[in-house]
């Protein structure tokens, strides 16, 4: 009989640490910006792809309706696109969210780094907003 396979997720250091040096610079620092904008945000590996999410207490919900989850940086043609899952409930002041789609998620493309220190304020406020609309308890 042969043995099974074990399969493991990555931590977000090992997944990170596969990319190629200019986006690994990018999500690094964008790992750093979301983390610090609020206490209350905690990295995962989800969707194979680093991921933010809220862990204060919220008001019940449907797991498949992800209203924990803050974002999920994919990573696509050597740069980062920030997708956030409700982003349709963000009140976004500095008009960085990108598409409208029929399951809410919005996002936003960062293609250098110094896309990224352009965008950073607003990155912050868009999370900022996000965290004020969400059902806390």
């Amino acid at each position: 009989m042969p043995a099974s396979k074990k399969t493991t997720t990555p931590t977000i250091d090992e997944l990170i640490d596969n990319y190629e040096p200019s986006l690994k610079e990018m999500v690094q620092a964008l790992r750093s910006i979301i983390i610090k904008t609020d206490k209350e945000i905690a990295a995962q590996v989800k969707w194979n792809a680093p991921a933010f999410y809220y862990t204060g207490t919220m008001k019940a919900f449907n797991a498949k309706e992800y209203k924990r989850d803050l974002v999920v940086i994919h990573t696509q043609k050597g740069y980062p696109l920030l997708i956030f899952p409700t982003g349709a409930v963000i009140k976004d002041s500095s008009n960085l969210l990108e598409g409208v789609y029929a399951d809410g998620r919005r996002m936003i493309t960062i293609t250098s780094m110094e896309m990224l220190q352009q965008k950073k304020k607003g990155i912050e406020k868009i999370i900022k907003a996000w965290l004020q609309a969400i059902e806390k308890e």
